[in-house]
C-alpha cells in the first residue's frame, strides 16, 4: 500500500494512492500515528479497504499532502552513510552509525515550502531514504530488524551547515529548523519494494541534477541500523530513521553552494515518489 495524509496543516485526513487514484479512508476511522503502526494498523487497513474502497471518497489532484505519517516520536538520522558523501565533505567513514536527532516539529508535507531559517548563511539539501518503524523495538537481533520495518519513504533532510558545524555542540541544532524535514510523498509498505537496497536516489537543484546515487552505497544497510538503534533507545512504531545521504550536498561544492530565496530543490527515490520545495526567507509573523 501507499498511504497518504491530506488537507490542511493540522487538519491531515487519511488516504490511499492506488493504480486508479488516491482516495480517502477517513471512514477507516484512524490517522497513521504510534497507535494505528501499534495495533496491526497496516493490515487492518488493508482488509478495511478490501471490503469498502468502493465507497471511499477520491481525493482531488491538487490537494496539499502531509507527513504520510502522523508526528513521530522521533525522527532519528544516520550521519555520513555514504562513502562519497564522507569524502565529500572532509570526514572520515564512520565504523559505527552517527547518530543524531531531528526535532519533530521540523516535519511538513513533502511539498511545503522551506523557510530558511533566521540568520542562516549555510542551508543545505540532503536527499534520504527514511525507514519508518512499524512495532515496537528493543535490543532487536539484526536477522529479526525487518520484521519492526513498516515501509519507506522520501526524506528532505535538510541542514544548517554553521548552526550544525560550526556552533559547537550536537548536529542537532542544524538540523531542526521548522521545515527542515518534509517527508513523503508516500509512505510505501516494505511488500511493494522488491529491493530497498538498489533504489536510485537524486536531487535537482533548480532543474540541475547535483546528487545521484543508489541505496546500494549505503554504509550500514537498514536491518543493522533497526538492530544498532535498538540497542541504545526503544523505537516505537511510527517513528523515522533517515538513513543519510549520497554525494552532491552544497557543503560538498567547491565553491560550496547553498540555498537562497527562490531556489527550488526537487528530489525523488525510485519506487517511493517525488517532492519539491521551493525556498523562501524567514519573515516575523
Amino acid at each position: 500500500m501507499k498511504l497518504i495524509r491530506f488537507g490542511q496543516p493540522g487538519e491531515e485526513r487519511p488516504g490511499i494512492v492506488t493504480a486508479d487514484g488516491s482516495f480517502d479512508v477517513s471512514a477507516f476511522g484512524e490517522d497513521f500515528g504510534e497507535q494505528f503502526f501499534a495495533s496491526n494498523g497496516l493490515e487492518r487497513l488493508a482488509k478495511w479497504w478490501a471490503a469498502n474502497s468502493s465507497s471511499a471518497p477520491r481525493i482531488p489532484e491538487n490537494v496539499r499532502l502531509g507527513s504520510p505519517v502522523q508526528r513521530p516520536s522521533k525522527i532519528i538520522c544516520i550521519g555520513l552513510n555514504y562513502a562519497d558523501h564522507a569524502k565529500e565533505s572532509n570526514m572520515q567513514i564512520p565504523t559505527e552509525p552517527i547518530v543524531f536527532f531531528k526535532s519533530t516539529s521540523s516535519l511538513v508535507g513533502p511539498n511545503d515550502d522551506l523557510i530558511i531559517p533566521k540568520n542562516s548563511k549555510k542551508t543545505d539539501w540532503e536527499v534520504e531514504l527514511a525507514v519508518i518503524i512499524g512495532k515496537k523495538a528493543t535490543y532487536v537481533e539484526e536477522a529479526d530488524a525487518m520484521d519492526y520495518v513498516a515501509g519507506y519513504a522520501l526524506h528532505n533532510d535538510y541542514s544548517e551547515r554553521e548552526f550544525q558545524l560550526e556552533r559547537n555542540g550536537q548536529w542537532v541544532k542544524g538540523k531542526s529548523a521548522d521545515t527542515f524535514a518534509p517527508l513523503g510523498p508516500w509512505l510505501v509498505t516494505k511488500d511493494e519494494i522488491k529491493d530497498v537496497n538498489n533504489l536510485k536516489i537524486w536531487l535537482s537543484l533548480n532543474g540541475k541534477k547535483v546528487q545521484d546515487g543508489n541505496t546500494s552505497n549505503l554504509i550500514f544497510k537498514i536491518p543493522f541500523l533497526v538492530a544498532y538503534l535498538s540497542q541504545f533507545m526503544t523505537l516505537l512504531p511510527g517513528d523515522v530513521i533517515s538513513t543519510g545521504t549520497p554525494a552532491g550536498v552544497g557543503l560538498g561544492m567547491n565553491p560550496q553552494v547553498y540555498i537562497k530565496e527562490g531556489d527550488v530543490m526537487e528530489l525523488g527515490i525510485e519506487g517511493l515518489g517525488t517532492s519539491t520545495q521551493k525556498a523562501y526567507a524567514w519573515k516575523q509573523q
